[in-house]
């Protein structure tokens, strides 16, 4: 895949995102991953077993999106290079998303300035796992933040750095990773040994990530606001609170993102009504706003050009 693939690629997003008609390879990922789910998870009968059957599972449908991707690849290839870079861009395209994630953070601020709380909820609840209908609108907006601050690694970040170190084949296999944990990786009693794999896998496909993305959003965080001061407090809130989380690496943009608003984020929140009390991140200088949806919109904008750069400039390294 070219350089001027890769920009391609990253435009597409930008400029048409996921229609709803487009066949995105995320869907059938899904649904193969559900089809597993039934023949295996049905079989297995306690908890090793379950164990055994998530990894089989995980480690099957992680292969399998990767060699369809990179077979169809090659035999595009074959047939004439311009065929092979064109089906390459249209993969590459489909593990990117920040036309989507910016369009739904977008619709919850929309919602927001209407002082439509209840559209607000909805809205909120279709990029966050927690439960929504009960919040505030300060608790609708740190959700918001949250998820652009976390998604901005697992569907930028992540996608564009796998892209560059082994092409649209292992940025597909990334993405298949992403959608297992969101599907299978909860702890609840259904997944907590079936989804074992599916999410520690995902934690170790998103460990450089998450860091990477930490550092983008501090740099982006003083071009948006065209302050050092930013940039320092950022950093600072992401050394210091970065490891605040349940998760091993959404801490770090999510800290990053917190100090670069000026916010507090995480705390307890509700899932599947159960109660979680989590770690605070960020210092509580001033209550939330529906602005900082906004601007962590734009903060994740910036930070997936400086990574387009950075995967630019590593893929021209290996060309020369």
């Amino acid at each position: 895949m070219s350089l001027v693939g890769y920009i391609t690629a990253y435009l597409l997003d930008i400029a048409i995102g996921d229609p709803a008609w487009f066949p995105h390879p995320i869907k059938y990922i899904g649904k193969g991953i559900a089809f597993l789910e039934r023949i295996f998870l049905g079989t297995a009968a306690n908890p090793i077993q379950k164990r055994a059957a998530g990894i089989i599972v995980a480690l099957t449908v992680i292969s399998t999106t990767y060699f369809i991707a990179y077979f169809f690849i090659n035999a595009a290839y074959s047939v004439n290079n311009i065929f092979g870079e064109m089906l390459s861009i249209l993969i590459a395209y489909t593990t990117i998303s920040a036309n989507d994630l910016a369009k739904e953070a977008k619709g919850v601020f929309s919602a927001l300035k209407e002082d439509n709380l209840i559209d607000a909820r909805k809205r909120v609840s279709r990029i966050v796992g927690r439960d929504t209908e009960d919040l505030d609108e300060n608790g609708v907006v740190r959700a918001a933040v949250e998820s652009v601050a976390e998604n901005t690694s697992d569907g930028i970040i992540a996608p564009l750095f796998y892209l560059a170190i082994g092409g649209p084949a292992l940025a597909l296999a990334y993405k298949a990773v992403n959608t297992l944990d969101s599907m299978l990786g909860y702890k609840n009693e259904r997944y907590k040994d079936f989804g074992w794999a599916s999410a520690r896998l995902d934690d170790l496909a998103n460990y450089i990530p998450a860091r990477i993305t930490g550092i983008l959003i501090v740099i982006s965080s003083a071009i948006t606001f065209r302050s050092l001061f930013t940039l320092n407090h950022s950093l600072k809130t992401m050394l210091r609170d970065g490891r605040n989380h349940t998760s091993p690496n959404s801490g770090f943009p999510e800290a990053a993102m917190a100090g670069a608003l000026g916010v507090q984020l995480g705390g307890p929140s509700h899932y599947f009504g159960e109660l979680k009390i989590k770690p605070t991140i960020g210092e509580p200088k001033r209550q939330l706003i529906k602005e900082d949806i906004k601007n962590s919109v734009r903060i994740m904008y910036v930070a997936s050009l400086l990574a387009l750069l950075v995967v630019i400039l590593l893929r021209y390294g290996i060309e020369q």
